[in-house]
Order: C-alpha cells, then structure tokens, then sequence
C-alpha cells in the first residue's frame, strides 16, 4: 500500500454565477461571507472571491452565466456546520430573511438543511459534523437507501423531520 500524500482540507469552492455583485450581496446578507478578492481580465470584474468569518469554507464565483444556467439545481457541496443547535439557528436566519429552504432533517450520520438555493439556483447544502449515530469504524459504510435509513433513524430519536 502507498502512503497517502498530505492534504489540508478544501482549499475553496468555485462556482460559475450569471452577476457577481448578486452573488457577493447573497452570499454576505445570508451566510457573512466577506468579499476578499476581486479577478479582473479583459477590462472587466471577472470572478471574485470570499471568505467566511467563523469557519465556512472559502467561495470563489466566476462570471459564467452559461455554466452558471447548466449547474443550477444541482448540490454539489454541503457546507459543514458544527452541530444540531447551529444548524437550527442558521435555518431560523434564513427564515429571518425569507429563504426558501427544506429544514432541518434527520440525515444518515448527522441533520442536514437542504434545499437553500443561491440566486443562480445552485443548492447550497448544510450538513452538522455532530453525528447522531457513528459509523462503523474501519469498515465502509454503506448506505441501501438514505431516505429510508433517515426516517428510520429520526423516529428512533424521535424526531419529526427526516432526510428529503
């Protein structure tokens, strides 16, 4: 077996967006993002990039209104929140501020908001690194059916609300 090279993490995300100032203002008005970098080429604002305050990962957008169209929908990252508590208090700003979302739900190790989508429509997905369950240790985990498994679980902790 070969020894495994180092990493640290996820440097940042990057996403295509059709207007970057639309994207900066959601980004700091919903979740405290602070605008960092700013990309120019051509004579033009080109991409820009943001950093959270108190732990989420750094975001960069690039004006791409095409690739922006072709990915909305899609949830291709869940962004990490410490647990239970602060996963319902982000679901309480969001309502604050009127975003549509799914809630918070039972998930297959921990609880997930989902269903928030950016003005590009690209589902930005909430996930507690707090586990209501552990996995396996040293064995995969494997999963037949996550909706399934997440209702199961809810209602043995009793909860209302499991996995969409």
């Amino acid at each position: 077996m070969t020894r495994a090279p180092v990493l640290a993490g996820v440097h940042h995300l990057k996403l295509p967006v059709s207007d970057l100032r639309r994207s900066q203002h959601w980004y700091e008005s919903r979740l405290g993002y602070c605008l960092t970098e700013e990309f120019h080429g051509d004579g033009r604002l080109a991409g820009i990039g943001m950093e959270h305050p108190d732990g989420g990962p750094a975001i960069a957008f690039v004006l791409d209104p095409a690739r922006a169209e072709a990915a909305a929908g899609f949830d291709y990252f869940a962004i990490g929140v410490p647990d239970k508590e602060s996963i319902k208090t982000l679901a309480a700003r969001l309502d604050e501020l009127g975003e549509s979302h799914a809630g918070v739900h039972v998930a297959t190790l921990g609880w997930i908001l989902p269903l928030l989508h950016d003005p590009d429509g690209h589902e930005v997905r909430f996930y507690t690194h707090q586990h209501h369950t552990d996995p396996p240790p040293d064995e995969v985990l494997v999963v037949h059916d996550a909706i399934a498994t997440a209702r199961r679980r809810a209602a043995e902790l009793g909860e209302d609300r499991a996995g969409l």
